[in-house]
């Protein structure tokens, strides 16, 4: 963390800046205050709507700087903490640059067949910005801003595995786990919220926004296996799939690294003396 220096919204720290992009936001001086502490938001940007579009035109700008290749078009809520009112919204693409915690929906979709538990699994399109061509789960998408996170699952569902919502909403919620991590845009900062479903026979998922090239029906010891053999997985999924495999009893605690796992996903990142 010593690469970075706080983001401030107001009185509330919402996420971390590389040095280098702090020295960079510093020329945009009628929205940013930047000094060797920290990046803050000017107090003139007193509201939501203030906040966001400044944002907005900070994101349009960075493109033209080079900063980022083009925006994704898809908001993001910026909170001080999880369940709070948004202090304004910024295009996802932003998020990891500005350290931004963010949201997600991840769902592990089941078959029970005579020789044991499966997984639908995702291939990623190969033009995905993030991972192209790793394995996903059935249907994961991050959490945008002004839909619910039960809503946004069914929507995921829809446009991921072409799944109705009906059968959509028969998921049920087990637990979330919060990422931390540094990549090439900034800070990987976010909170996964995870289903499972039970499905039958006779769904087959059917992709329907591009972002999935294939599926695959894969054994749960074969999920494992290739956990522990392979790079083949998006890094955000493997966690969650360590977490299903010890909830379903394919990881247990006669297995050496079990503790350590159970610990690892339990544990909160430690954002060295953050308020987030």
């Amino acid at each position: 963390m010593a690469r970075f220096r706080p983001f401030m919204a107001g009185e509330a720290q919402v996420g971390w800046v590389r040095h280098e992009l702090a020295r960079q936001l510093a020329r945009y001086d009628d929205v940013f205050a930047v000094d060797d502490r920290a990046v803050r938001l000017r107090p003139a940007l007193a509201d939501f709507e203030a906040r966001s579009r400044a944002m907005a035109e900070i994101g349009a700008r960075l493109v033209e700087a080079g900063v980022f290749r083009k925006l994704r078009g898809e908001d993001f809520p910026v909170m001080a903490e999880f369940g709070r009112p948004p202090l304004f919204k910024i295009d996802r693409i932003a998020v990891p640059a500005f350290g931004l915690k963010a949201s997600g929906v991840h769902m592990n979709g089941f078959l029970r067949k005579p020789d044991g538990l499966h997984l639908w699994l995702g291939r990623r399109a190969k033009d995905k910005s993030v991972a192209p061509g790793k394995l996903d789960h059935l249907v994961a998408g991050g959490q945008p801003h002004g839909l619910g996170i039960r809503q946004n699952l069914i929507k995921e569902c829809a446009e991921e595995a072409g799944m109705p919502a009906a059968l959509a909403g028969r998921a049920h919620p087990v637990g979330a786990i919060t990422i931390l991590a540094e990549e090439d845009g900034g800070l990987w900062h976010e909170t996964l919220f995870n289903y499972d479903l039970t499905l039958s026979d006779d769904f087959v998922p059917r992709n329907t926004d591009g972002e999935v090239e294939s599926f695959e029906l894969m054994s749960v010891a074969e999920v494992r296996q290739r956990l522990e053999s392979s790079d083949d997985f998006l890094f955000d999924v493997v966690p969650l799939l360590a977490n299903c495999l010890m909830r379903h009893g394919h990881l247990s605690a006669d297995d050496p690294d079990y503790v350590p796992l159970a610990e690892l996903l339990a544990a909160e990142p430690n954002l060295a003396g953050s308020g987030l």
